[in-house]
């Protein structure tokens, strides 16, 4: 019996650029209708695959996030990072997490891309807040037990320094070592953490 002319049951067949194509279809779907909003069913169907293709190579719709924005990280990383370990320690590991991150040239370009779009593009602006709130800070803040605004303002302050020292340049926070940084801020951040 020949098998020619009948379609093999599972995933599509699809290009060669497959994850490429899911890729574009999930940047448009996010500028749209933002994070929030968006949903793997609906960026499948821009792309034009099943949603368990979508769901194949990106896991879920943060990790699908992540690759469209060319994020270093994946959100439940970090969630797990930061909950690891003694919660008094949580400020250290916040702050050396995000500059060390940062530090690598290749990592920081999408970081600093995103920052930029975001202080001139209200749509980038708003699907960004989404993501960072419901992907990271409200699971860290539940996790946690803290108001949501405890983690705000700790992930504020680490966006302040990372604009300062990479966008702006500001000297001496510009070439400062990273350990001098990471002993200066994670008190601070640790405060926010604790709420004392």
């Amino acid at each position: 019996m020949t098998t020619t002319g009948r379609r093999r049951p599972g995933r599509r067949p699809g290009s060669a650029d497959t994850r490429g194509e899911i890729l574009a279809a999930a940047r448009k779907i996010f500028a749209e209708k933002g994070y929030d909003k968006a949903t793997i069913r609906g960026i499948a169907r821009e792309a034009g695959v099943d949603p368990a293709l979508v769901h194949h190579y990106f896991t879920s719709k943060e990790g699908t996030f992540v690759a469209a924005m060319e994020l270093p990280v994946n959100p439940e990383e970090v969630v797990r990072l930061l909950l690891s370990g003694p919660r008094e320690e949580m400020g250290e590991r916040l702050v050396r997490f995000i500059l060390t991150i940062v530090s690598d040239a290749q990592a920081r370009q999408p970081v600093l891309a995103l920052m930029r779009t975001a202080m001139t593009n209200e749509q980038v602006v708003g699907m960004i807040r989404e993501f960072m709130i419901q992907a990271l800070l409200l699971r860290v803040a539940e996790s946690l037990k803290i108001p949501p605004i405890r983690m705000e303002a700790a992930f504020a302050q680490m966006f302040g320094v990372v604009l300062v020292r990479y966008v702006i340049q500001l000297e001496p926070l510009a070439s400062a070592d990273a350990e001098e940084l990471i002993e200066l801020l994670a008190p601070t951040i640790q405060r926010y953490i604790d709420g004392s």
